[in-house]
């Protein structure tokens, strides 16, 4: 608990660290003051994909051993992704407002390969809410969730395959298009939300150890006051 609490408060000052650069970074040439929406509109979305892709190894993993942590990690990890995809979204649309002229283009591909990722994983939670049998429900996610991972890299490749409105990567192998303090502000903020992922990831798991542990509980004592009643008939 400690170590956990120590995260928490380091990713607090990271967060405020990278508020801080976002906010006194250059404004953009073309997108002027907008720009700053891209610090968190990224970060997020990269945080959505590092959560899939802990679902996809743990759904792996899980088929290959079998241990219940390691389910309880790719649902947990799923449930933040949705959640981050979901403000990738919003930040996405705030953005796109004022820049493109428009909120939502369903023309762009980028866009609705998200909104497809976000929706495929909406069905995995669901998909595990509607199983009763944990040991079903653990096998049938796993496999869900492998195969879901393959939005995960069409969203991402999606600027490349189809040119749109939205614009290509910012950072590639032979270097970053952005200014120096923009991308230190960026990476700052890419760091942040990374430690923010972690801290979720643990917290979601141990909050499910715990659910698990009073449904245990619970059911071991509605089976201790049913014995009695079976001893007198």
């Amino acid at each position: 608990m400690k170590t956990q609490r120590t995260l928490t408060w380091l990713t607090a000052v990271a967060l405020a660290y990278g508020l801080f650069l976002a906010i006194t970074s250059p404004a953009d040439v073309v997108q002027g003051q907008f720009v700053r929406i891209f610090y968190v509109h990224v970060s997020t979305a990269w945080v959505a994909f590092a959560a899939f892709g802990v679902t996809l190894i743990g759904s792996l993993a899980w088929l290959g051993f079998k241990r219940p942590i390691l389910d309880r990690t790719a649902a947990a990890s799923a449930e933040i992704g949705v959640f981050f995809t979901g403000l990738a979204i919003m930040t996405g649309m705030i953005w796109g407002k004022p820049v493109w002229g428009t909120a939502w283009n369903w023309g762009d591909a980028r866009l609705v390969s998200t909104a497809v990722m976000f929706f495929v994983y909406v069905g995995y939670l669901a998909l595990r809410r509607a199983i009763s049998n944990p040991i079903v429900r653990a096998n049938r996610s796993a496999v869900l969730g492998s195969m879901a991972f393959l939005m995960v890299p069409a969203v991402y490749f999606s600027v490349n395959l189809w040119r749109t409105l939205h614009q290509g990567p910012t950072i590639r192998s032979d270097g970053a298009s952005m200014d120096p303090a923009m991308l230190s502000a960026f990476l700052t903020n890419l760091a942040a939300f990374s430690l923010l992922f972690v801290v979720f990831l643990i917290t979601r798991t141990r909050l499910e150890l715990l659910a698990e542990s009073v449904a245990s509980a619970e059911a071991s004592e509605r089976h201790g006051l049913a014995e009695p009643d079976l001893e007198m008939l």
